[in-house]
């Protein structure tokens, strides 16, 4: 196998581990986490796009776009609701 010539074929393992990374990161009790976990999601739906195209994968080119876009609005709701206070500090407040 020439790996010059191929080296998009070799694409899936990078986009492979950071899928399982991400779902790992998302799993998390750490908001911190939770909120890298959606980053690297988009990382992998990138890396997934790209060896999709190579290999004319439409279908997983077309799920890792809808995918990106959930991931997407997971780091906005993340985002969000670390800057809102925590409900225990709305109940003190009267």
């Amino acid at each position: 196998m020439d790996f010059s010539a191929d080296w998009l074929d070799w694409m899936q393992w990078p986009a492979m581990l950071a899928t399982v990374f991400a779902a790992w990161l998302v799993a998390s009790d750490r908001e911190t986490r939770r909120t890298a976990g959606f980053w690297v999601f988009l990382a992998s739906n990138v890396l997934w796009i790209l060896w999709g195209v190579h290999d004319g994968a439409f279908a997983l080119i077309a799920l890792q776009l809808s995918l990106a876009a959930l991931n997407i609005r997971g780091v906005f709701k993340t985002e969000a609701a670390q800057k809102a206070p925590r409900k225990s500090q709305r109940a003190n407040v009267s």
